[in-house]
């Protein structure tokens, strides 16, 4: 196996052992951290066997297969970005849920406040 072979699975062995590290010391989401294992995973196997690309390549229909490996990484990132912007969405609207509870219940809080008090000063 030629060094950028080995190199290159290395490359992907590590980050795969380090994304495993962050996912154990809290430090990275665990569904996040699967999503990068599986990329490292990838990028480990295809630095290992370079011909694999090659034939997914022409079994596809690409006649230059690193213009499939962009593709696929393009498509990789966007799909992260997609789902990035959608736990996004969604915890913008948990906060905005929780303001609006809040103010309600400070709401709440104040009007007894102020009936609590008008009581204690009537005879």
């Amino acid at each position: 196996m030629p060094s950028l072979q080995i190199t290159t699975a290395l490359m992907g062995i590590g980050l795969a052992v380090l994304i495993l590290y962050l996912i154990r010391r809290d430090h990275l989401y665990l569904m996040h951290g699967l999503f990068w294992v599986v990329v490292a995973v990838a990028a480990a196997v295809l630095g290992a066997w370079p011909g694999l690309i090659d034939r997914l390549a022409r079994w596809t229909g690409f006649s230059y297969p690193p213009a499939l490996l962009l593709l696929l990484a393009c498509m990789v990132l966007v799909v992260k970005a997609l789902h990035a912007d959608m736990v996004n969405t969604r915890i913008e609207r948990d906060v905005r849920r929780l303001n609006q509870r809040l103010a309600l219940l400070e709401a709440d809080l104040e009007s007894v406040r102020q009936f609590g008090s008008s009581d204690s000063f009537n005879p």
